[in-house]
């Protein structure tokens, strides 16, 4: 099976060696300006670089756009048409009901259309790592072939039988569990400090939280906008978790502790019912994996963004351990540390009475309370330029420390896979 990949970004290339290494003949297309650079790197791989994407389209049995989603419609409308008769044609984008849409009104009827998501970044080999795949109009032969072809490369495969109950899944473990961290990176930057160096974010919980934000930040705005805005299911899911936020600020403001409590516990109970099998993040590990330097300085901590997550996930009616399936890491780290607050009584008491009388940490939850609003309305408005400006702003903010954020967060999801 001769493979073609247009688009060779950051994914596009990681697959296309994946793909190369195992044996296959890959071919690629991306920008004329990029050619040069795409030549040198990938022709230790034997691959081949096409002037275009037209001549992907023509001349291969299995098409792969990797493509930012919202270029998506313009790129396939393009080359589709052009597919080779009988070939099998799938996209790499991370929301797949814009992605099937524009598949079934420029491909040829006789395409088969098998798409996937590979549930990492590019910082991550395929290898080991899960991949989502999702058969849309396809023959039992071309499904097997894909199959095979991701067993080649080592991927773990998750097989889901509809794209709908893939984007409902990954509207929580990627678009809002993203906004969950996005909004505390962009409450640091409005009170104008980093967090390593304020006594409140010295714990293992808050080490997890830094490391993720930065991890995030150090990837390209376009991938989370995205996620975010393209994905029907993520409105109404970001839009709950502004309003669990907002809900339980207003009970912290007006110290009215019998509702906040009780409001808490019922989620908990929930959420994390005895008969889940639970993650269990290791705090020795967590602790470890500090930027402070002075991490014996800690302060307690409210921890409005994991409350408003869990209330979320009670008043949608999600249970986050059923998304496993479609794990990101950040999704990992952040259902883990959702639960290693919530079954730790004692700590989620100090959570809450933090919360409730602390005002040394008031200011801080009242910028995380402006950075929700903000990243909700600028999803509900779809606005993908807002979307990518807002990002970029924050990421610029924690510039210095980005590259650093990413290696310590790397490290600290493999250390906690291993427990």
């Amino acid at each position: 099976m001769n493979i073609g990949i247009i688009g060779l970004g950051d994914m596009g290339r990681l697959y296309a060696k994946a793909f190369a290494k195992a044996g296959y003949t890959v071919s690629g297309c991306d920008l004329p300006a990029n050619r040069t650079k795409l030549e040198e790197e990938l022709a230790p791989y034997k691959i081949n670089i096409m002037d275009n994407g037209s001549d992907i389209a023509r001349t291969n049995d299995l098409i792969i756009y990797s493509v930012e989603a919202d270029k998506m419609e313009q790129v396939v409308g393009e080359c589709g048409p052009l597919t080779k008769y009988g070939a099998i044609v799938a996209g790499q984008t991370s929301v797949k009901h814009p992605e099937i849409t524009t598949f079934e009104k420029h491909l040829p009827a006789d395409a088969q259309i098998i798409t996937f998501h590979g549930m990492h970044g590019p910082g991550f080999e395929p290898k080991d790592q899960t991949l989502i795949l999702i058969p849309h109009r396809c023959t039992a032969d071309a499904y097997q072939r894909m199959y095979d072809l991701f067993t080649a490369i080592g991927s773990n495969i998750v097989e889901i039988a509809d794209y709908h109950e893939h984007d409902k899944i990954v509207a929580d473990t990627q678009a809002v569990t993203h906004v969950g961290f996005e909004s505390m990176g962009t409450a640091w930057k409005s009170a104008g400090f980093f967090p390593w160096e304020n006594a409140s974010y010295l714990g293992g919980i808050d080490n997890v939280k830094i490391l993720t934000t930065l991890r995030i930040f150090s990837y390209k705005a376009h991938v989370y906008a995205g996620l975010a805005i393209l994905n029907p299911y993520a409105k109404q899911q970001v839009k709950r978790y502004a309003e669990s936020e907002s809900e339980l600020f207003k009970l912290m403001i007006k110290e009215e502790a019998k509702l906040f409590r009780e409001r808490l516990y019922r989620a908990r109970d929930f959420v994390f019912h005895e008969s889940r099998k639970p993650i269990m993040l290791n705090d020795v590990v967590m602790k470890e994996f500090s930027l402070s330097q002075k991490p014996e300085q800690q302060k307690p901590n409210s921890h409005l963004s994991i409350l408003s997550m869990v209330d979320a996930w009670y008043h949608l009616g999600v249970n986050p351990y059923d998304n496993l399936i479609c794990q990101t890491p950040p999704f990992r780290l952040r259902l883990g540390i959702a639960e290693y607050l919530f079954k730790n009584e004692e700590l989620l008491e100090e959570s809450i009475e933090t919360a409730l009388y602390d005002k040394t940490i008031r200011g801080d939850d009242l910028e995380f309370h402006s950075a929700v609003r903000e990243w909700s309305s600028i999803i509900g408005y779809g606005d993908m330029e807002g979307y990518k400006k807002h990002f970029n702003d924050v990421q610029a903010f924690f510039n210095g420390r980005l590259e650093e954020g990413k290696k310590q967060s790397a490290e600290l999801i493999r250390r906690l896979m291993m427990e």
